[in-house]
């Protein structure tokens, strides 16, 4: 006689619980992680959206042999988004707006400032923007050049920040504090 043993396959209910809970634990741990990574990205973005739309405000002005700035459009306030436009000297003339940014939802621009982090307001009129004049130099109105940064964070994460910089040169850069402590100070 044949006598067959049956044993039982499978996970008794103990043995699933004990795996959903590892599993949430684990779950647990890693969304914060992800949650903060996420932001990183959208302050990135941004960051380098602006150092984009600032470089195209610099080929503009080169391309066309005329003033181009990118400047907030609210004229005040960085957070309310930005505009890359033509500058007229006259009356008569209309300026051309080639590029916008709305109304920054997620990153807000401080507005503390340092010695450095102006968010680049020329020094004699206290106007916020960055002016390429023909050459694509970035100058005040006064003829200086423009050197300082703006300080973008995020508003679910105010301690992830992102330096954008521009040398005397008019070159922009981005910095990250937390990992280039020397290079953004």
């Amino acid at each position: 006689m044949h006598h067959l043993c049956h044993q039982e396959q499978g996970a008794s209910l103990l043995e699933m619980m004990v795996v959903v809970f590892i599993v949430t634990i684990a779950a647990a741990m890693t969304v914060p992680m992800l949650q903060e990574q996420l932001y990183q990205r959208e302050l990135d973005t941004l960051s380098r959206r602006f150092i984009q739309h600032a470089q195209f405000a610099r080929q503009q002005a080169l391309h066309s042999g005329s003033v181009v700035r990118i400047r907030p459009r609210n004229e005040t306030d960085w957070n309310g988004g930005w505009q890359v436009e033509s500058v007229c000297n006259t009356a008569a003339c209309e300026p051309q707006v080639w590029l916008q940014q709305a109304k920054l939802e997620t990153v807000v621009i401080q507005s503390r400032t340092t010695k450095k982090g102006q968010q680049f307001a020329d020094p004699q009129t206290g106007r916020k923007q960055i002016v390429f004049n023909p050459a694509g130099a970035a100058r005040t109105q006064a003829g200086g050049f423009v050197a300082n940064r703006l300080i973008m964070s995020h508003r679910k994460a105010p301690k992830l920040e992102q330096h954008v910089i521009m040398s005397s040169g008019g070159r922009l850069r981005l910095c990250n504090p937390k990992q280039d402590t020397r290079a953004c100070y």
